[in-house]
C-alpha cells in the first residue's frame, strides 16, 4: 500500500483533485445496450462524500489520530458513482482502512462500505527490528529473493495491530513472484501474505474461427508497417515474453495453427477487445481499468500456465504443447485480475480475497464469452456454419485449451466436479486460491442462470444449491451489472461475507437509479444462501422499489 499524504479533514472538507476521463468507444454489442446513464457529477460527489467523512459519521470509525485522504471517484452504472477512501493512524498507513461512498449521478449520498469494525488505537512503537521483518519475509522466498525496505503498518484488526509490510520479488514454481508479507511487528508471526502475481485484415486464430473464418482485430498502421496495438481501445497490445509487441508489413496476422504464437496474439487482441467492450456495453465501466484504457499481453511463455503480474498478462501453452492458453475465457479471467486491482480496495489481502480475486477473473471469463455468444459446432454464424474451432459461451474455465489434459480448470455452474468447494465452509478462507473459487463461482452462476435452466447442450446446465432451495436468475447480463457494483464497493480486506453483504447494497443502489429491481435483491441474497455464505454484520435486509 502506498504511504498516504498528511491531508486533514479541512482539505477533505473541502474536496480534493481527481482524475477522471471520457468514455471510451467500442463496438456495438450483439445485444441490446442499456439506455443512457444519467450524466454524473464527480465533483458533486466528492463534495458529498467527503462532507459525510468530515461531519464524524460514526460508521466511519474515525479516531483522533486518523488522516482521512480522498482517492478517485469511479463511475458505475447508471450514474453510480463511487468515492474512495484511504487512512493514515499517527503517520502510519493503514491496511484495511480503506472505505467507499456510493453517490447517485448528482452526488446524493446512498450508502457506504466499511470493512474497519471499530476506532483504532494501538501503539506504534515496534518490539521487532525492521531487520528481523525482512529476513522473516525473505524466507517466503527463499535466499535469492529481494526484500524490500521494510514499512510500519497498522492493520485495521479489532483496535489495530501493528506490522511490519515488506515486498519480496523472486519466483517460485518457474514463475516470477511479488508477495507482500506482514509480520507483527511485536511477535515476529507472519500475519498475512499475498503475492501481486494471479496466476492462467484477414487474420487467423485458433479459437475464434480458425482457418475456415478469418476473425478481425484492431491493430495500429505507422509508415507503411502495422503493429498488434489496438488503435480502438488504449493500453491493448500483444508481444513476445520480452515485451516486443508484433509487427509487420501488413495488416495479416496468424496461421490458425495452436502453435504460432503470433496466432495467439490474434486470440488474445481479440479476447480483449471483446472485454473491453462488453464492459462498457454491458456494465457501463469507462475501459477495463476504469480510466479507459486496458492493458499489454505476453505470448510464448514456457509453462502451462498463464498469470497477471500487476501491470500485464502473459500466456503459455496447454502440457500437451498442442495449443496457446489464449482462449477467450482465459485471456479475460487474466485481465479480469486487473479489473479487480483497479477497483476500490486493490487486490492485496488475505487468502480469502485471494480465492475472491481468482473467482473475479472466471466471472469476467464467462462475461466475455457471453457477449462475444460464437457458436457451438454446427450453428450458423456470421453467415457460415461452424465446424470447430470457437469458444462457445459456458461457465466452465479452460475447456478448450485443455491446459493439463483434464478438460475445464474449473466449473461455475458445479465447482465439486473439479473437485472445488460449492458450498461456504470455515475451511474455505484458508484453501487454495484457485479452489477457494468455487464458492463466488458458484454464486454467480446461481445468479445468472438460477438452480435450473436445464440447458446443457448451450452452457446452462442445471446447478446443485447447498440448502436444497430452487433459485431463480436475473440473467447473465443483469449478474454482471450487480457484480461490478459489487467491486466497485470493495474494499482492502474483502472476504465473502463482505462481497454478500455489498452485493445486496450494490443492488439497492441500481435500484436508486433505476437499474435494477428488488426481485433482483432477493434473487442476489437467495443465491448467497444457496451457497451457505452467512450474513454479514448490519448487511441490507429489505428492499423498496
Amino acid at each position: 500500500m502506498r504511504r498516504l499524504s498528511a491531508l486533514g479533514t479541512a482539505a477533505v472538507a473541502a474536496g480534493l483533485a481527481m482524475a477522471m476521463s471520457a468514455p471510451a468507444a467500442g463496438a456495438t454489442p450483439r445485444t441490446t445496450s442499456a439506455p443512457p446513464s444519467p450524466v454524473p457529477s464527480p465533483q458533486a460527489a466528492a463534495a458529498a462524500a467527503d462532507k459525510l467523512v468530515a461531519s464524524g459519521s460514526e460508521r466511519i470509525h474515525r479516531s483522533p489520530k486518523d488522516v482521512i485522504v480522498r482517492r478517485g471517484v469511479t463511475q458505475g452504472a447508471g450514474g453510480l458513482q463511487y468515492v474512495s477512501y484511504e487512512r493514515t493512524y499517527d503517520g502510519l498507513p493503514v491496511h484495511g482502512g480503506d472505505f467507499v461512498v456510493a453517490t447517485d449521478a448528482s452526488g446524493r449520498v446512498l450508502s457506504t462500505s466499511i470493512a474497519q469494525i471499530r476506532p483504532l488505537s494501538v501503539s506504534t512503537t515496534p518490539k521487532l527490528s525492521a531487520a528481523r521483518a525482512a529476513e522473516i519475509s525473505r524466507g517466503r522466498l527463499g535466499a535469492a529473493a529481494r526484500v524490500s525496505q521494510p514499512r510500519l503498518t497498522v492493520l485495521a484488526e479489532g483496535s489495530g495491530r501493528l506490522v511490519y509490510e515488506t515486498v519480496v520479488d523472486g519466483s517460485r514454481d518457474g514463475r516470477p513472484a511479488r508477495l507482500h508479507v506482514l509480520v507483527d511487528a511485536a511477535t515476529g508471526a507472519v500475519v498475512e501474505q499475498w503475492d501481486e502475481v494471479r496466476d492462467a485484415d484477414d487474420d487467423l486464430s485458433y479459437y475464434h474461427g480458425g482457418s475456415q473464418n478469418p476473425t478481425h482485430i484492431d491493430t495500429t498502421a505507422s509508415g507503411g508497417s502495422f503493429t498488434m496495438r489496438d488503435a480502438k481501445r488504449p493500453g491493448i497490445s500483444c508481444a513476445n515474453t520480452s515485451g516486443t509487441v508484433y509487427s509487420g508489413s501488413d495488416d495479416a496476422w496468424g496461421d490458425a495453427s495452436g502453435t504460432s504464437l503470433e496466432t495467439a496474439c490474434v486470440d488474445a487482441m481479440r479476447a480483449a477487445a471483446a472485454e473491453f467492450d462488453m464492459v462498457r456495453s454491458w456494465l457501463e465501466r469507462n475501459g477495463l481499468n476504469g480510466s479507459g484504457r486496458g492493458w499489454p499481453m505476453r505470448v510464448g511463455l514456457s509453462q502451462a500456465n498463464a498469470f497477471w503480474n500487476g501491470s500485464y498478462a502473459s500466456f503459455g501453452r496447454n502440457s500437451a504443447r498442442t495449443r496457446q492458453a489464449t482462449s477467450t475465457d482465459v485471456v479475460a479471467h487474466e485481465l479480469g485480475h486487473g479489473i479487480f486491482q483497479n477497483t476500490p480496495g486493490g487486490s492485496g489481502g488475505g487468502n480469502e480475497k485471494g480465492g475472491l480475486n481468482e473467482s473475479t477473473g472466471d466471472i469476467f471469463g464467462a462475461l466475455t464469452e457471453w457477449y462475444l455468444n460464437e457458436p457451438r459446432v454446427g450453428e450458423q454464424f456470421s453467415g457460415t456454419t461452424a465446424l470447430t474451432n470457437y469458444d462457445p459461451p459456458d461457465y466452465l474455465v479452460g475447456e478448450e485449451v485443455d491446459l493439463v489434459g483434464d478438460g475445464p480448470i474449473r466449473n461455475m455452474a458445479d465447482p465439486s466436479a473439479v473437485g472445488h468447494p460449492n458450498c461456504y465452509s470455515s475451511s474455505v478462507p484458508r484453501m487454495e486460491v484457485h479452489a477457494a473459487a468455487g464458492v463466488q463461482n458458484h454464486w454467480f452462476y446461481l445468479l445468472a442462470e438460477g438452480s435450473s435452466p436445464g440447458d446443457p447442450n448451450n452452457g446452462r446446465p442445471n446447478s446443485p444449491t447447498c440448502n436444497g432451495a430452487t433459485v431463480t436468475g436475473v440473467g447473465i447480463q443483469k449478474a454482471g451489472r450487480i457484480f461490478m457494483e459489487t467491486l466497485n464497493l470493495k474494499t482492502s480486506t474483502w472476504t465473502h461475507s463482505l462481497a454478500r453483504r455489498a452485493s445486496l447494497q450494490a443492488v439497492l443502489n441500481l435500484v436508486a437509479v433505476g437499474k435494477a429491481t428488488c426481485t433482483d435483491f432477493t434473487r442476489t441474497r437467495d443465491a448467497w444462501n444457496a451457497v451457505n455464505v452467512p450474513a454479514a454484520s448490519g448487511e441490507p435486509a429489505t428492499c423498496t422499489n
